[in-house]
């Protein structure tokens, strides 16, 4: 067993000095005067849109140091909004809750954010799949015949969305798109993004991991356009080991795939409250988050 994995999780934050800013079903943001956020990624897990009664272990802060990791790794192609995540150089009044905040916290640049989501799909999984045996197409998109599921994508597709609070996003057209933000921007984004993320794809097939799709969040700063928010985790992407890999059926994977197999288990009906989850299913899901950083980064997460 993993060390640490029945450490206590941290659900919510609370800092009073702190002016909450937003909370998701993941991270809490704070406002740090007006120019910049303090991210902070909780043990929180979603599933069919509903955030459960219990944690994950570690899982915030193997969402941050993924994140981190991906920053640096991309910072050739696309500058990020993170100004530090040593807790040691926040301000004096953030400092003071350097125990709960290291590891999983990042201050960052606030930043103009541009409201789609920039998502790129490299093989046809999920609701890709679905709208594919439906239509033959996803986004709109017309697709070759006969791919089964789980099959690479002839060239990966840029498939935008537009951002939800609650509930799922919504895909839109480029077309749409391109009213929301304005061609020219729309292009600079669908082209950025999939540079990025045949970078990310090509060094993560070499450890192992495929990246069947994922999402990127964009904004603008004094940098010019800015990769924010996580980046190229299990959360906000479908990571699927590569030597279990085989189309025509889906994907084990390293995200909470196995949380949604429980619930689906146990038949629960979708709806609030949302259930517990046992002991094993947290330990488990927890030694996936832990596992995927390993074979990013070549290095075990101090737990």
């Amino acid at each position: 067993m993993t060390p640490g994995l029945l450490d206590p999780v941290l659900l919510q934050t609370d800092f009073p000095d702190l002016r909450l800013h937003a909370s998701g079903k993941v991270r809490d943001v704070y406002a740090i005067g007006d120019q910049q956020l303090l991210f902070v990624a909780t043990d929180r897990i979603s599933a069919f849109d509903y955030i459960l009664a219990t944690g994950i272990p570690h899982k915030g802060c193997v969402l941050s140091q993924i994140s981190f990791f991906w920053f640096d790794f991309l910072a050739d192609i696309v500058p990020n909004h993170l100004i530090t995540a040593d807790v040691d150089q926040y301000p004096p009044a953030v400092r003071k809750y350097a125990d709960q905040l290291r590891g999983r916290s990042m201050l960052v640049e606030r930043a103009e954010m541009f409201p789609v989501e920039c998502v790129v799909r490299g093989y046809v999984s999920g609701s890709a799949w679905k709208e594919y045996k439906a239509t033959g197409q996803v986004c709109g998109i017309s697709l070759p015949a006969n791919l089964k599921e789980s099959d690479a994508l002839p060239e990966p597709m840029f498939t935008p969305a537009t951002k939800a609070a609650t509930g799922h996003d919504e895909n839109i057209s480029f077309a749409a798109m391109c009213q929301i933000v304005g061609t020219e921007t729309a292009s600079h984004l669908r082209d950025l993004t999939l540079r990025v993320y045949k970078k990310a794809a090509a060094y993560a097939r070499q450890r192992g991991i495929i990246i069947a799709d994922t999402k990127f969040e964009f904004g603008r700063t004094a940098k010019g356009i800015t990769l924010a928010d996580e980046v190229l985790t299990p959360d906000s992407s479908r990571f699927w080991p590569a030597d279990k890999y085989s189309p025509g059926r889906s994907q084990e994977s390293y995200d909470k795939q196995y949380v949604r197999d429980y619930l689906e288990q146990i038949r629960w009906n979708k709806h609030p409250p949302a259930p517990a989850l046992p002991p094993d299913v947290a330990r488990h899901t927890s030694e996936k988050y832990l596992e995927a950083y390993f074979q990013l980064t070549g290095r075990r997460l101090d737990v």
